[in-house]
């Protein structure tokens, strides 16, 4: 069965995690994706761990857990930008390409003649996305940017942790995720459009405008209200009872989001006097009253197990789950149903297979597929060049022997 986009071909010139989170959800959906990476040092996260996968005959391979994390379904072609034939190759690739990805700083591509504005003459048709952790204008434009740095300009720090703690990143770099999901978005739409008028364009994604985008209710309540909001730890700012809680044995989370649900809580919980106080007796009073209410709630919830709060309070449509360490969640039958963990083959690694997260998306006609493994450094390069550029064996030595091409 072909997938998706089976007819769709991306040179990708990015690393670390929003661009490769872009190009393997696209990889996952049947692009073929060719990752060019610097002949000799690869993306920079090839080498951010412990842990690496284990390898043959003992000891660590050098793909590290977080560059497999973002990197299958690519083929890796290891190519000299910096260099004019890398360049030259580049841009022989995108003849038979349709979109190019980048997250180099704004700027920078273009002492390499491989910006948009370089190519657009050439390749009128070509979707090129850029990037970048404050987008292609404005006063900031050329800074470079990290997750760390969106998370904490982009507000999502000031919501995240205590009331009285210092401000929390998220722990994982949730910027870049998400920015990586705007991106794949966008270039679906481009595509569309050439699809429809044969006209490529530029798309300019940043880290920092995608951060402030999924502010969310968040950043609604502050335009409406001109009120900051302030860090509410495990709280919601909106609905309540919307928290943690300690039980005799561990932690749940209760997540009533009407008044029905609230009624049935409090009949569970043996506190149905807390449903007909006024105090709480409708979502907007309990907003208003949440500290009351959780001083009443704390010590209840201490006197059952966290398997009797999840199983009785779920048998009653009411929003309540355990909250999981890793080892808990990928134990978890639901999560283990979903195929949330695959296992690819691996020819690098000593049980000859790597553990990966998998694809969310589930499609009746055209699901995603793993057909590549997160590929070690330049393991494509011949095969590729050969394939769309009919290069022979004397031209590659020659490119590998000049350092364009690893």
């Amino acid at each position: 069965m072909p997938s998706a986009l089976a007819d769709i071909r991306i040179l990708d010139l990015t690393r670390i995690l929003a661009g490769p989170t872009c190009t393997q959800l696209l990889g996952d959906l049947g692009c073929d994706v060719l990752k060019i990476e610097k002949p000799g040092a690869g993306d920079d996260t090839r080498k951010w761990g412990p842990p690496y996968a284990p390898a043959k005959g003992g000891g660590d391979t050098n793909e590290s857990a977080y560059y497999l994390a973002a990197n299958r379904n690519k083929r890796s072609v290891a190519i000299d930008i910096a260099t004019a034939e890398g360049q030259a190759l580049i841009r022989s690739l995108l003849a038979s390409s349709d979109v190019l990805v980048q997250n180099f700083k704004a700027g920078t591509l273009a002492r390499y003649g491989l910006d948009h504005d370089s190519l657009k003459g050439q390749f009128p048709g070509l979707v090129y996305c850029s990037i970048s952790g404050f987008g292609q204008t404005g006063p900031y434009a050329d800074r470079a940017g990290y997750d760390y740095l969106a998370q904490g300009y982009g507000g999502i720090m000031s919501l995240t942790g205590a009331p009285d703690g210092e401000p929390m990143k998220v722990g994982v770099g949730i910027a870049d995720i998400m920015c990586g999901m705007y991106a794949s978005s966008a270039i679906l739409a481009a595509l569309h459009h050439k699809a429809r008028t044969g006209e490529g364009q530029h798309i300019d994604l940043a880290l920092l405008d995608t951060q402030v985008a999924w502010l969310a209710n968040e950043g609604v309540n502050y335009l409406l209200s001109g009120k900051v909001p302030q860090r509410l730890g495990n709280e919601h700012p909106n609905i309540v009872p919307y928290k943690r809680f300690d039980t005799a044995d561990g932690e749940v989370v209760l997540a009533a989001g009407n008044d029905a649900q609230f009624r049935r809580f409090c009949r569970f919980a043996g506190a149905e006097e807390l449903a007909h106080d006024p105090r709480f007796s409708g979502n907007p009073d309990r907003v208003r009253n949440r500290t009351a209410l959780y001083a009443l709630l704390v010590p209840i919830f201490r006197q059952k197990t966290t398997s009797v709060w999840v199983e009785g309070l779920t048998a009653l449509g009411v929003p309540c789950g355990p909250v999981n360490d890793l080892a808990q969640v990928f134990a978890d039958p639901q999560v283990q149903h979903r195929e949330m963990q695959i296992d690819m083959p691996h020819p690098l690694t000593s049980s000859g297979t790597v553990p990966l997260l998998g694809n969310p998306i589930k499609m009746s006609a055209t699901p995603p597929a793993y057909a590549k493994p997160p590929p070690f450094l330049g393991q494509h390069t011949d095969e590729v060049l050969r394939e769309l550029l009919g290069l022979d064996d004397a031209e590659l030595d020659r490119l590998r022997r000049q350092g364009v091409i690893g």
